[in-house]
This record gives C-alpha cells, structure tokens and sequence, in this order.
C-alpha cells in the first residue's frame, strides 16, 4: 500500500474513535447528572430534620424533686455517716431506739412544731442536718424540759451558757425556752465548737455536751500518752461517751425508720409558724382567743413567757402561720386593755354588798387553773374547811364549779351550793400521761379536737403530769 493511503486510513480511525471516546464521556455526565439533583434533595433534608431536633447533652440531670415530707429533707443532708463501719457503741444505742419505738414516735410528733424551723437553720449554716435530732437526745422536742442541772428548753442550755448567748432570764422571760432565740444560741455554739476543734463534728458535739474544758484536757491527756486524740479514743464521762453514737444511732433509725419497727408520722416540709411582731403588752390567752388558736398551741409556740403573759421579751409572737393573718389584722383594731386578762382570785360573793358579806352565803366559782390552795388562800379560809363546807372527798376542781366560801349548814340545813357534772360510768377510752406530753400533744396524737379533750377532762389543767389519765373518746 502507497503512503498516501496508509496516512488516509490512520486518519479515518483516529477520528473514529475520538468521536466514540466523545460519546462515551457525554453518557457518562449525563448519568451522573441524572442523580445528582435527588442526592443533593435527600442530603439536605437530613440536615434539616436533624436541625430540628433538640440537642442532647448527656452531662445534664434532671433536677431533684423537694421533699413534701421533713424527715426526708432532713435525710437527703446528712453528713456525719461516712466511714463509721461497724461500731459497738452506735449498735447500743440503736438497739435501745428499736426496743424503744414510742420515745422516737412521740419526740417527733412533739417537734412537728418546730423541726422545719431548725432543718431550714442548719441548710442556712450548711450544718449536718443530723443535728436537727440533737433536741430528740436533749429535750426529746419538749420546750419545757428541765434538767437536774438547771438546763433547760429543747436545746438544753445551762443559766451561764444561756446569758453568753444572749438569752435573758427574768422572772417573766427565759430565753433559754424561746424557740427561735434558743435555735440561733444553739447553732452559734455549735459553730463555735466545730472551728475550735478543727473542724472534727463528733469533738464538737461532745463538747456541746460535757463542755469544751473537758474534751479539750482529754485530747491533751492522750497527746502526752501518744495515743489517738479523736472522739473514739478519748476519756470522757460517761454520758459523753454515750453521747454522741446516740446521735448517730438516732440518725440512722430515722434513715430507714421500718426498718427498726419505728412509725415516723410525715411532717409537712413547710414552715408550721409565723412570726408576728406586736407592740404592747399581751396575755396569750386573750390572744388565743383573738386569733382563735388553741391556747395551749400558742404556749407551746411561745414557752418563753413563764407567765403567759409578754413581759420582759421579745416584740413578737410564733402564731400557727394559718392563723397569722388573722392575728395581724385583729390587733389592729383592738383596744390595748382587750388584750390584758383579769387573772386576780378575787372572791365574788352571790346578792350581797360588802356589809352584808358576813351574814349571807359566800360562793366563788373556780377558774381554769385553780386549785383549793389558792382559792383558800385568797378568800382567807382553811383547805380542810373548803373540803368539808363542799363534801369534797379530793382536791380536783371543775371549771364552772360554784363553792361555798363559809359554812352555813346552820341556816341550809347541811346544803351545799356546789355545782358537779354527773358522769358516765360507760366504757371510755383512756391514756396514760407521759413525760413531755401536753393537752396539744395528746389531742394531736389521737385526732380529736382540744375542746373536746378538755371537756372530756374537766379536772385536768394546762401542765399535765405524768401517769395522769387522760379521757382520749367520747364516752358512748
């Protein structure tokens, strides 16, 4: 083949397969052309779905719920239970709680009062809310608590402690029995305590209880003799020793109270008092009566007022906090004498003026509170005379009862003007009166209404003593 020729058919095929190559290449993009379009859709979709969505962080909690219930917020800030381990002294004592279950059940229905009060204090301080319970080993929850050693309210203060921690003590006023100032007192000592002893709870907390002195001439004993200077280790009384494992022994129980057969009644997480500030002088009996608060509530509110009466105290009254605004807006309105009570035995002499006293028929109609003695002593007359005028066979009195104040069975025929109720001899239910009790307490305890207690117990007082029976139903 000549070379013109050869040249013309090279040519030829490279054209031919340029031009196939060319096809090839345009079928190719157009393919992918065909699917970018849906492809592109689709990813831009899921982005958007996924912007959509909330993020997830997964550091975040969900938020505690607050306790409706004051054992249980008490529980949640306990910090004195790490690393005991098994302990002989705390097993003691917490067998004596578990053996004991009324102690525990009674002290909190007493300290339903004020347990919300002194737990909101402590969370304040950022204090172990175990120390809530120390009133429960003190005082059990009573306000009026007194001990051999002249200590005295629910945290337990000694006359010298008390004034070191401002809490006045008169004839009228003691502080040491005041709610509020005696918790303040309480927790500055403790405070006080804790930073003396470097930090170290169960040091502090012994030394609340057998003073600093003591704990501290125990440390140095045992510095000298080389050996452990912390709480477990130390010679102390032995109500020291004691001391603080009932504390832990307590706190434990009230962790897990079925556990150890004890019933803790549910506390209302809520403030149960209000402050109510006044400006004069008041008988918290007339009181009571304004705000319509049971009057024995209200002492049990306000025991620092020895005589009920608010002299040589604070400017401010615990009121129920139901019955604050009640309270508020009826002193505004009232007269200063209203609130004043006439408390003064005189004798009160039944149709006749002071001339005629000597030769008529004396009476006088007992009070709450009274008693024989006082009524003799203010009518000037003799006890056994009182009991033999009126056929008296004990010295039990009744609210409402009308006495003869002289003997005139010459002239009445042997009659006596004395008023008795009759009482039913039918089944009654009936409780036995323990120590820290109050008419509020037992009322409380068995869900009745305290004017029906008192009407089902003519013959009791405010103070209740222990092994008194108590009319708790309604005899039928």
């Amino acid at each position: 083949m000549s070379s013109p020729i050869r040249k013309a058919i090279s040519s030829d095929a490279l054209t031919r397969l340029a031009q196939a190559i060319a096809v090839a290449v345009s079928a190719t993009l157009a393919g992918c052309s065909s699917h970018a379009p849906q492809t592109d859709a689709a990813h831009t979709q899921n982005i958007a779905a996924r912007a959509k969505q909330k993020p997830i962080w997964l550091s975040e909690k969900p938020s505690p719920q607050i306790p409706q219930d004051v054992w249980e917020r008490m529980r949640q800030g306990f910090q004195l239970q790490d690393g005991l381990g098994v302990n002989p002294r705390i097993e003691q004592q917490r067998l004596w709680f578990a053996s004991n279950p009324s102690f525990l059940e009674n002290a909190g229905e007493r300290g339903s009062l004020y347990i919300h009060y002194i737990v909101e204090r402590l969370e304040e301080r950022n204090m172990p809310l175990e120390l809530a319970l120390l009133p429960v080993i003190e005082s059990a929850y009573n306000p009026m608590a007194y001990s051999r050693a002249n200590a005295v309210g629910l945290w337990q203060f000694i006359p010298s402690t008390g004034r070191y921690f401002n809490l006045r003590q008169t004839r009228f006023y003691d502080g040491r029995r005041d709610i509020t100032a005696s918790t303040t007192a309480a927790l500055d000592y403790l405070t006080r305590l804790h930073d003396m002893f470097n930090g170290d709870w169960m040091l502090a907390l012994a030394a609340y209880n057998a003073g600093e002195g003591t704990v501290s001439r125990a440390i140095e004993r045992n510095e000298r003799l080389g050996l452990p200077t912390d709480y477990w280790n130390l010679p102390l009384p032995s109500e020291t020793q004691a001391y603080v494992p009932k504390l832990l022994a307590l706190s434990q129980v009230v962790m897990a109270p079925e556990a150890y057969g004890v019933n803790l009644n549910p506390i209302a997480n809520e403030p149960y008092f209000q402050v109510v500030e006044i400006n004069q002088r008041m008988d918290l009996s007339k009181v009571a009566e304004v705000a319509n608060i049971d009057e024995d509530e209200l002492f049990q509110l306000n025991p620092a007022f020895k005589q009920r009466t608010t002299l040589d105290g604070p400017q401010h009254l615990l009121v129920p906090t139901s019955k604050a605004q009640l309270l508020t807006s009826s002193l505004q309105t009232m007269r200063p004498e209203e609130l004043i009570s006439k408390k003064s035995l005189k004798p009160v002499f039944e149709g006749a003026d002071d001339s005629q006293v000597a030769s008529v028929k004396r009476s006088y109609r007992v009070k709450r509170g009274d008693n024989l003695g006082s009524i003799a002593k203010a009518n000037n007359v003799d006890v056994k005379d009182l009991q033999r005028w009126n056929k008296l066979s004990g010295k039990n009195l009744k609210p409402g009862q009308t006495l003869v104040m002289q003997d005139n069975s010459k002239r009445n025929s042997g009659r006596v003007n004395t008023v008795i109720a009759a009482n039913t001899k039918k089944q009654q239910a009936k409780y036995k009166v323990q120590q820290g009790d109050s008419l509020y307490i037992v009322a409380k305890r068995f869900n009745v209404e305290m004017q029906h207690l008192k009407r089902w117990n003519p013959r009791v007082g405010q103070a209740l003593k222990p092994g008194q029976m108590l009319t708790v139903a309604n005899p039928h």
